[in-house]
């Protein structure tokens, strides 16, 4: 069976001090779950979101390692990304693939950021469209189990 999220996104993305590389399937496949953070330094909300999912990520990734987000930059230009991903604990999606993001937002619906989509991390299958509101309450880890 191929990994879906190998295929959305390519073999590797950026690791989070921003000079490596990662493999995709080092975070992906059986049991696992990848949230998509489409979102831009230039969206006011997306400014104001960033921090409080960087906080609920970290407390949520030590309960459950098995889960990852990639961020999906709409950032006008790569320094303007280099510096918003620089404040994410997470992994992005390299800035230069924009037809990647552009397939990306396109498959999952995503019409406006901040978005989060949560995936299956091995067969690519939606959990939730709308990870944003899910982390508004307390109880959404329990929300992304694998389907």
């Amino acid at each position: 069976m191929s990994n879906k999220i190998v295929e959305y996104l390519g073999g590797t993305v950026k690791g989070n001090n921003g000079s490596n590389f990662v493999s995709t399937e080092s975070f992906t496949g059986s049991g696992k779950v990848v949230g998509l953070y489409f979102s831009a330094h230039w969206c006011p909300p997306c400014r104001s979101f960033t921090p409080e999912l960087a906080r609920k990520y970290t407390k949520y990734k030590q309960q459950y390692p098995s889960f990852e987000i990639v961020f999906v930059s709409s950032d006008r230009s790569e320094n303007d990304f280099d510096s918003y991903f620089s404040e994410m604990p997470w992994l992005a999606l390299p800035f230069n693939e924009e037809g990647k993001k552009n397939k990306l937002m396109a498959q999952f619906g995503v019409r406006g950021i901040p978005a989060l989509v949560i995936l299956n991390g091995e067969t690519g299958k939606v959990i939730s469209k709308d990870g944003r509101a899910d982390t508004a309450s307390e109880t959404y880890p329990t929300r992304w189990k694998i389907q």
